[in-house]
């Protein structure tokens, strides 16, 4: 027993240390900390034949064909609740992204989710192939599992008229582990994992002022990690949502690599398009004076944990100390939360809370602003804000974190990033301000390019059909092995 417990004790100190010298190390970088000169998929040589199970690097990078899959597959998905308007996260728009795609490609999806309280509210589709299962949440809001399992054995029928799931979905844990052992073709998404959670924590103990008590959550986490670590090899396939993630599924979940997948996150590129006229009408419509030559924008959740206490400490003192920049810059902040009655406290001449925005908005949103900033803490997924921005034509400035810096901000061509203390933020900013508009217009276009090339919504339904129908022909039977790939393309 007190072997075991030192044991745990010594991984939680080892899992600890390393968020911490991550954490440093970050800190450290005056660039994303990334090698500019090695771009992703360069080890790929033409036609080369892939073994996509093993491939080390995100499917982002691979070129599938946009021609009718090989087969029409039936997939069930578990997701926790199923997005509404504008109130979703990113998970939830990851799950509505991904499944209206594949819906339109033509296979047959069944979501399991939870019913909203009210259910005539709950979206309506223009596709036969896509059916809702919904059930009451648990008090704690979650998916029951019991009843669930109930409709997913319901469906997975192999009597006329209907037949067996090809493939299980489940986002993170909308499908517990208890259950998810049972299947052997079954992929989990993961939009955050503990270990991840560690490097936000230690960022936030170390911006806690003196005034905070004092939060005693790493040694939680860590226990956590612990926990995840033990029950993830439940699961059959994993799909990590950065690179950063893959690896820590692969180094320190030990998960074989063979069942780790990385897919990044991609969003509708139908919806977040360059558009200037559009952005030409929003700073109209809300009155942005044209003496404002540089417009910032903020977008999401304004809480604590997303950085906002921060932003909101760095852009007072900004506007307090430097009139020029008081005169020149403005702020657009699109979201709500309790950081937004801070951000109004600001003045209107220098920062605009816009309230939470459709997608359509905010795309026309992107449009009208130079650069888009991300100031999160949270070490987890990849942020759907930031691949919105590029589509749209816009840099980005970030909090410099693994994820980011690993998937998204590889150098300084597409944006800034900063490690988060008050003065180097401060720092950032006046760095986006001095370059200017010029500037920022040909880092905008670098990033729409990288946008396409690696986080639109066709490319990442690509990679995942791809995985989906390799795990599918691996249950045998007659369907040609999808596992292997040849990007022909190169």
């Amino acid at each position: 027993m007190i072997s075991g417990f030192r044991c745990l004790c010594a991984f939680i100190f080892v899992i600890s240390a390393c968020s911490i010298a991550s954490f440093l190390y970050s800190c450290q970088c005056t660039s994303p900390c990334h090698d500019p000169g090695r771009e992703w998929g360069q080890s790929l040589t033409p036609n080369q034949t892939i073994d996509l199970l093993s491939f080390p690097e995100a499917w982002n990078n691979l070129n599938f064909p946009q021609v009718p899959p090989p087969w029409r597959m039936k997939i069930a998905v578990f997701v926790k609740k199923w997005p509404h308007r504008s109130q979703a996260g990113g998970l939830e728009r990851h799950a509505l992204t991904l499944h209206l795609e594949l819906a339109k490609r033509g296979h047959e999806i069944h979501i399991f989710t939870t019913s909203p309280i009210n259910a005539s509210s709950f979206p309506k589709y223009p596709f036969p192939n896509l059916h809702f299962h919904l059930s009451k949440p648990t008090a704690a809001g979650y998916l029951d599992q019991s009843t669930v399992w109930d409709q997913f054995q319901a469906q997975n029928s192999s009597g006329s008229p209907r037949r067996p799931f090809d493939v299980v979905h489940t986002e993170s844990v909308g499908l517990m582990h208890t259950r998810s052992r049972k299947l052997t073709n079954l992929a989990v998404s993961w939009h955050g994992i503990a270990y991840e959670t560690i490097h936000s924590d230690i960022i936030q103990e170390l911006l806690r002022s003196p005034e905070e008590p004092q939060a005693y959550s790493l040694t939680e986490r860590a226990v956590k990690v612990v926990e995840e670590v033990k029950f993830f090899r439940s699961y059959a396939h994993h799909v990590a949502t950065s690179d950063h993630v893959g690896d820590v599924l692969k180094r320190v979940y030990m998960i074989p690599e063979e069942r780790v997948h990385v897919i990044l996150n991609g969003v509708d590129e139908e919806i977040f398009r360059s558009d200037f006229k559009a952005g030409k009408n929003f700073r109209r419509n809300f009155g942005i004076p044209k003496s404002k030559t540089l417009v910032l924008g903020i977008a999401g959740r304004l809480v604590k944990d997303k950085g906002h206490p921060l932003m909101f400490e760095a852009l007072k003192q900004m506007i307090r100390e430097n009139a020029k920049f008081r005169e020149t810059a403005i702020v657009l902040v699109a979201g709500d939360g309790p950081w937004g009655s801070r951000y109004r406290g600001l003045g209107s001449n220098n920062v605009l809370v816009l309230g939470p925005l459709e997608q359509a908005q905010l795309a026309r949103f992107y449009n009208a602003i130079d650069i888009f900033i991300n100031p999160t803490l949270r070490a987890q997924g990849l942020d759907h804000t930031l691949l919105e921005a590029m589509l749209c034509g816009k840099p980005v400035l970030a909090t410099r974190l693994a994820s980011i810096t690993g998937s998204v901000i590889v150098n300084g061509n597409v944006g800034y990033t900063f490690p988060p203390t008050l003065e180097l933020l401060k720092r950032a900013l006046y760095r986006v301000w001095s370059d200017g508009r010029g500037v920022l217009e040909k880092k905008g276009e670098v990033a729409r390019q990288r946008g396409l090339q690696f986080f639109s919504a066709t490319k990442m339904a690509a990679a995942y059909e791809r995985l989906f129908l390799c795990i599918s022909s691996m249950s045998g039977g007659d369907t040609e092995n999808q596992c292997q790939f040849e990007d022909s393309s190169r």
